[in-house]
């Protein structure tokens, strides 16, 4: 099990989850933040600080929102699992759905 990010996070990226991550696993998409589901600890640091309450545990996802877990696995499928995402930077693509939406407000 790991936690999520989902949908408030969408153009808001505001990284408050990041500083807070004792393992570096919350990486940076060019819409989204997405949590390595290979490298999460589940101490749930991420969840309180998230400003927009778009962290979940994975069994917590709101049904609306489940397509989420798979968008995380899609986008580390893809750039893999680099161990740290301060070393990483920011990534060029998101995963293909969460892409596709239309801007968020």
């Amino acid at each position: 099990m790991t936690y999520v990010i989902a949908q408030p996070c969408v153009d808001v990226r505001d990284k408050a989850c990041v500083d807070e991550c004792p393992v570096d696993c919350i990486y940076e998409g060019v819409r989204s933040l997405y949590i390595n589901p290979n490298e999460c600890v589940d101490c749930g640091a991420c969840e309180p600080v998230c400003p927009v309450e778009a962290i979940f545990y994975e069994d917590d996802l709101p049904d609306e929102w489940a397509w989420y877990k798979d968008a995380a696995n899609d986008f580390f499928a893809e750039v893999g699992d680099a161990g740290g995402a301060a070393a990483a930077g920011a990534y060029d693509h998101d995963s293909e759905k969460v892409a596709a939406l239309p801007p968020q407000k």
